[in-house]
């Protein structure tokens, strides 16, 4: 992606309970980029500008299909993508209704403006102080040992290991997801495994590596999340999958 540069920060122990990265995209060229966003179970808090347009600032809610969105010629964006611990214990709401939507907040959330954007780093520390402000004393293991779950696997478990080893019952933790987050604990695992087959899809491993029955599973899956086939997908005609372009090859 010759027009695009692409950088990212993980967060420091304080926050990673609750942030899995911070990254800024910037469209150097004077042409606008069609690009496809797909499923990846986050929760960005995001910051964008282009050239003589206002700061907008907005938070996604989570995605089930593929979206086609256009990064506007000279572009910035800084964003921070949050794991669904934080939709209740850092932002203390439910995103139920923006299931495959973004709310724009106002242009000062939490304190942001456009100075911001001038420099990652100051831009990430800044964030992370104000994340670091909000964590409650108190977080409920249960759900706490539930997120772990589900990122320490992949998404490759089901409802009822979740379950027993949480020692809350599938259909309390199924009705905590769809009251809070718009989807149901499956899906969202579902998205989860789906996501984490993208380096191996990368580097040209089309087959199942994730727990997918087979590879009739494994493609199903992809097409449903993605619109294309896993060939497709690393294929990446026109570096159009936003998340492909800025995976590296091993």
């Amino acid at each position: 992606m010759t027009s695009i540069a692409y950088k990212t920060i993980q967060p420091d122990n304080a926050i990673k309970a609750f942030v899995e990265n911070f990254w800024c995209l910037h469209n150097n060229s004077d042409e606008d980029k069609e690009m496809i966003i797909l499923p990846d179970g986050r929760v960005d808090l995001t910051l964008f500008k282009a050239d003589a347009e206002p700061l907008q600032i907005i938070r996604s809610g989570i995605e089930t299909y593929p979206d086609r969105v256009i990064l506007k010629a000279r572009t910035l964006i800084f964003s921070i993508s949050f794991k669904l611990t934080a939709v209740e214990y850092i932002f203390k709401n439910s995103i139920a209704e923006y299931l495959d939507y973004a709310e724009f907040l106002p242009h000062d959330y939490w304190s942001f403006n456009e100075n911001d954007l001038k420099d990652f780093d100051s831009f990430y520390l800044k964030a992370s102080n104000k994340i670091k402000e909000l964590i409650p004393k108190d977080v409920d293991n249960r759900k706490q040992k539930l997120f772990d779950l589900i990122y320490a696997t992949n998404g490759a478990i089901t409802v009822q290991e979740i379950s027993e080893k949480v020692s809350w019952s599938a259909r309390q933790i199924n009705r905590y997801f769809n009251q809070r987050f718009g989807i149901s604990l499956k899906t969202y695992c579902k998205i989860i495994r789906f996501r984490s087959s993208f380096q191996h899809i990368k580097d040209g491993k089309l087959f199942p590596e994730e727990n997918f029955s087979d590879q009739s599973h494994f493609i199903k899956e992809v097409k449903k999340l993605s619109g294309v086939s896993p060939k497709d997908l690393r294929i990446n005609k026109n570096d159009r999958f936003i998340q492909f372009s800025t995976l590296r090859s091993k």
